[in-house]
């Protein structure tokens, strides 16, 4: 499944499901099947409800009579899938070659850090410049969506608690994140996190660990790499985070980003108002966000 919120003639944000060209709108298929009230006004809501309400909205999307309640995508404004998950958990210096590119030596335990939540935005929407030398950069990220609570859970277990993935911008103040000693101020800035376009359950993705993932910028190549090189692979990182840290539904975990960030470059690429970045993962989908000045806002 390809599951997105959207907008479309109303303010209201909108649960859909994605079909080929067009979005079934999963509230209005409930309602109109005899779910009154409907099971779910969000995806952290349809998350919290689980597997049963996953296989309900499925069957929903696939009746005949769920296409009086779709739109074509094209027609709607796609936002984040998850707008408020409860935490961001992110994940620093796990590709090989981003550890290369730094001329530093991988580590032997996975490095967390923390982004928050209010730093969520659309697949399409403006990622907003905090300053005029923030040093603002790109990565792109394997973003992992947890479906189940999850404590201590063994990395053997692991991927019964994965619900699906995203795409994920891991956008970074450079100046701050540095001159800190710390991250969580430089990751996360308002609009720092773009997420989607939708969010696509593991089921159809075979093996999270070999997926393309490339970052363009003004139509120039940027990053271009594979999951396969995670130093940390999924089921180790959340049997790592859940023995202190406790995952809830909805949760995001950010799987850190390949070589070619803008920092490392000789000379640096920083974005700029009226840069457009494109984040693609295999299978997943892509990211396009335009780049805005903070004076635009």
């Amino acid at each position: 499944m390809k599951l997105v919120q959207f907008q479309a003639d109303s303010a209201d944000v909108r649960l859909g499901m994605v079909l080929g060209d067009r979005v079934v709108d999963l509230t209005a298929a409930a309602l109109s099947a005899g779910e009154n009230p409907a099971p779910w006004e969000s995806m952290l809501s349809l998350l919290q409800c689980g597997a049963p309400a996953l296989a309900l909205a499925q069957g929903l999307a696939q009746q005949p009579s769920a296409q009086k309640s779709s739109r074509l995508l094209a027609n709607v404004q796609l936002m984040a899938p998850i707008s408020r998950p409860g935490k961001i958990i992110a994940i620093g210096l796990n590709y090989r070659d981003h550890c290369v590119e730094q001329g530093i030596e991988p580590p032997t335990l996975p490095l967390i850090f923390a982004k928050f939540p209010s730093s969520i935005t659309g697949p399409y929407d403006p990622i907003v410049l905090p300053d005029d030398d923030a040093q603002v950069d790109y990565e792109a990220e394997l973003g992992v969506v947890i479906g189940r609570h999850a404590k201590r859970v063994s990395a053997h277990q692991a991927m019964d608690f994965v619900v699906g993935y995203m795409v994920l911008n891991d956008v970074s103040a450079r100046r701050w994140q540095f001159s800190d000693r710390q991250w969580v101020r430089g990751k996360s800035c308002d609009t720092f996190c773009p997420v989607g376009p939708w969010l696509t359950t593991r089921d159809e993705i075979p093996d999270p660990h070999a997926l393309h993932i490339s970052t363009r910028v003004n139509g120039h190549l940027l990053q271009d790499s594979n999951t396969s090189n995670l130093i940390f692979r999924i089921p180790e990182l959340i049997q790592f985070i859940t023995a202190s840290i406790r995952l809830e539904p909805g949760d995001i975990i950010a799987t850190g980003t390949p070589v070619g960030v803008g920092c490392f470059r000789q000379p640096p690429i920083f974005l700029r108002a009226g840069d457009m970045v494109e984040i693609e993962i295999e299978g997943l989908g892509t990211l396009r966000n335009p780049v805005e000045g903070i004076s635009a806002r």
